[in-house]
């Protein structure tokens, strides 16, 4: 008969991101013996990557207890995000997390491994595992198994009281900057006043639209495939009407542009008013469309009719020419926010793009159909703004606010 362990896992941050660590046990499950104990300090880190690192330690434990084939092995744990991630119910969306949440489900063959979430009083042992091991780094040391077996729960109570009334920090007292995320529908994110305050500073994107070209007022394509327009004289002076509000409200660190020269310019305005450099992005750049570059809707319909039919009734459709579908674009644009993420992780960050990007991250953050791209106004020069967390849900902030060119 398959042996069988019950592995339980917590992990926490004391800043998220901030000093981390996690903990992990193995237990009996008939007897609800400890078998195995588990805790590090990993230095900074959100409360998610802990709680990912303890679920990969007691799995790691739980296999060296019994490397043989067969193993069955109950996972409990109080982070919902974990629990349903790894469970395949939600999507890994998070880049950081992807890597973690591999890690974890190569160390079991496939059925092997079943998760179960449960209430933060009932995961006290991995939770103070997590806490000491946090414990031992602030005071410069690695945490150390205690000798004997661990605790009871009674025990644990009673350590922790005391520790309280000495004035101390309980080893295992649970804080509100050290919990666990509160469950989050998957794909949905919670409104902005309801975000748990443990999943620490959001990745926020403000979402500009290049200044006017001399294309813009007359409605034509406007992509990377046809020549590169700069800024008319309008397109030139909305630039600075928005570096000048951005700069007044202070809070951007980094501006990241779409190579295209307006782009490029209307970027250069407003770094150069709040002191920093421009990054360029190549997947940040407008759609290529194609033989239409330069024509009004009404001149491509006249020409390609059909081409333009297919084009709106799909966005796996391409315009004419070896132009880019909607698809391709929504691909190349999920990669670079991915990206983007990952390196500006609690920053708020300007991207100077075009109509099509920002509509696609927009869509994307919502979880709206491909053909909501064609129900968005985006005007030039206009902000928007999306913030991403660290369980991988997004909020849509602001849509194609223009109050600072008026």
């Amino acid at each position: 008969m398959a042996r069988r362990f019950v592995v339980e896992a917590d992990g926490g941050s004391r800043g998220n991101p901030g000093p981390a660590g996690y903990g992990a046990v193995v237990l009996d499950p008939d007897t609800g013996e400890t078998l195995a104990e588990a805790a590090e300090y990993i230095g900074t880190a959100t409360n998610n990557v802990a709680e990912y690192k303890g679920l990969i330690a007691g799995l790691r434990a739980a296999r060296a207890l019994d490397p043989e084939a067969g193993v069955q092995v109950q996972v409990r744990m109080d982070s919902k995000l974990v629990v349903e991630q790894m469970s395949g119910r939600w999507k890994v969306k998070h880049p950081g997390m992807r890597p973690l949440a591999a890690e974890a489900k190569e160390i079991f063959p496939p059925g092997q491994v079943s998760y179960e979430w449960i209430p933060r009083e009932r995961n006290k042992h991995a939770d103070r595992l997590a806490n000491e091991a946090m414990d031992a780094g602030a005071r410069g040391e690695q945490w150390r198994p205690s000798t004997g077996v661990a605790p009871s729960a009674d025990g644990a109570l009673e350590a922790r009281a005391e520790t309280a009334a000495l004035g101390g920090t309980p080893a295992g007292a649970a804080s509100p900057s050290a919990a666990s995320p509160s469950a989050v529908a998957p794909g949905v994110a919670p409104p902005g006043w309801a975000v748990p305050a443990d999943l620490g500073a959001p990745a926020t994107f403000v979402l500009l639209r290049h200044g006017e070209t001399a294309l813009t007022p007359e409605k034509r394509f406007s992509g990377s495939g046809g020549g590169d327009p700069e800024l008319s004289p309008v397109g030139r002076r909305q630039a600075e009407l928005v570096a000048t509000a951005l700069a007044a409200r202070g809070t951007i660190q980094v501006v990241v542009s779409s190579p295209l020269r307006r782009c490029v310019e209307t970027a250069e305005a407003v770094a150069s008013r709040i002191g920093v450099d421009v990054h360029i992005e190549e997947g940040l750049r407008e759609t290529d469309f194609g033989a239409w570059e330069g024509l009004t809707f009404a001149e491509v319909r006249e020409r390609h009719p059909g081409d333009l039919q297919a084009w709106l009734a799909s966005s796996k459709a391409a315009p004419t020419g070896g132009g880019e579908s909607f698809a391709a674009v929504a691909r190349r644009v999920a990669l670079t926010r991915d990206k983007l993420i990952a390196r500006h992780a609690g920053r708020t960050v300007l991207l100077v793009t075009h109509v099509t990007p920002i509509k696609t991250l927009v869509r994307l953050a919502l979880g709206a159909p491909p053909e909501s791209l064609f129900r968005m106004e985006i005007s030039a020069a206009s902000l928007s703004a999306l913030a991403y967390y660290a369980d991988g849900n997004a909020s849509l902030r602001l849509l194609n606010d223009t109050t600072h060119l008026r």
